[in-house]
């Protein structure tokens, strides 16, 4: 995630004097992006602090992440956190030089600049150091503030957790289309195909809602509103994906603790 917003940041344009990257063992394609945009691989000399301090390492690797970036980390510093599970009380108390800082969750789709990243900002948290944080997330797709850190744990069951309820509807899609009769590729290539096109007609009209786009493509008595007879139900996919959400808030509550 970490190599997906600094491939944004580069793309924007962000000079190589103005940033520093701390990582033991960098990846393959992160050395050919640092090498080719001048960026460091070994932090800054002498350690100075820098403005805002972007943590996008392993929740399990907080401490090592920490001690690595408290020399970057000053009392004007906001510390951007993009770790899941952690609350900002974990990271100040690793960081305790750093007065302001910012959790955020993005998802995966942030690889090709589509990501959707909800935040929140701490207490201490400038609206210049707010507006900071939300340039450098937004590099990476679509950024939504919350006024809770506890709605954190509800951005991570909804759209950091999103992406992989995409995927599965699509699987269950095609596995649907064999069942149907048709060949297990062609059945994949159709789930696949749909979802793609679904997609990028929301990406496309922003003002449309989804559920205007749902009844423009459903005839009254035709096929579409046959199947969604079945998905609408009582015990169809609304309260399916309820529970599936409740589940993943859940989970993100004890990881936390």
């Amino acid at each position: 995630m970490g190599l997906a917003m600094l491939e944004g940041w580069a793309a924007q344009g962000l000079s190589a004097d103005r940033a520093a990257i701390v990582e033991p063992s960098p990846s393959g394609r992160l050395q050919a992006l640092c090498a080719a945009h001048g960026f460091s691989l070994s932090g800054a000399p002498g350690g100075k602090a820098f403005d805002a301090v972007v943590l996008a390492i392993k929740p399990q690797m907080l401490e090592a992440g920490a001690e690595a970036a408290a020399p970057f980390v000053g009392p004007d510093s906001v510390v951007v956190s993009i770790l899941a599970g952690k609350r900002i009380a974990d990271i100040s108390a690793r960081l305790p030089a750093a007065r302001s800082v910012v959790r955020a969750m993005p998802n995966t789709p942030a690889a090709i600049g589509r990501g959707m990243t909800g935040a929140y900002a701490g207490d201490g948290t400038s609206e210049a150091q707010r507006a900071l944080a939300h340039a450098l997330l937004v590099a990476a797709g679509q950024v939504e503030w919350v006024e809770s850190e506890a709605l954190i744990d509800a951005v991570t069951a909804v759209s950091g957790s999103g992406p992989a309820y995409v995927f599965y509807l699509v699987e269950a899609l095609a596995a649907a289309g064999v069942e149907a009769g048709l060949p297990a590729d062609l059945a994949g290539r159709l789930a696949r195909a749909t979802i793609e096109g679904a997609g990028e007609l929301l990406h496309r009209q922003p003002d449309v809602s989804a559920e205007t786009l749902r009844q423009r493509v459903t005839s009254p008595g035709g096929t579409t509103a046959a199947a969604l007879s079945v998905l609408m139900a009582d015990d169809g996919l609304a309260p399916l994906m309820a529970r599936a959400v409740a589940a993943a808030k859940k989970r993100a509550a004890e990881l936390s603790g």
